[in-house]
């Protein structure tokens, strides 16, 4: 019974390490997330090609996460294979971005979060 007491926090603690990775999503989860988060109001498209949290609920925070993660790896190619600044990619992405956006959607101007008109 001792050991036991002595290994069940082990234990748990193994089981939470190998659970974790399957408890997290993947960035197609979070691709197919993006509208309904953005819909509510808790992301929005920023001007450096990225996304931001404009209310942390739900899983927005990991959303954002792993889409601004695929965005930089993408936006570093596109600098290599055109041979520009990869500033000057996240700023036309950030451009292109707030401007596909829908109308009551948030965007980032001036560094305050705004529904887009």
């Amino acid at each position: 019974m001792k050991i036991f007491k002595l290994i069940k926090p082990v234990l748990c603690a193994a089981l939470l390490v190998i659970s974790l990775p399957l408890m997290a999503m993947t960035l197609q989860q979070a691709m197919s997330s993006l509208g309904d988060v953005k819909a509510q109001g808790l992301v929005g498209e920023k001007p450096d090609g990225y996304l931001g949290v404009v209310t942390n609920s739900g899983n927005a925070d990991e959303i954002v996460k792993l889409i601004n993660e695929a965005r930089l790896a993408q936006y570093q190619r596109l600098a290599k294979d055109n041979n520009i600044a990869l500033a000057d990619v996240q700023a036309m992405a950030g451009q292109k971005a707030i401007e596909k956006t829908q109308s009551g959607q948030y965007i980032q101007v001036n560094q305050k979060w705004a529904k887009k008109p």
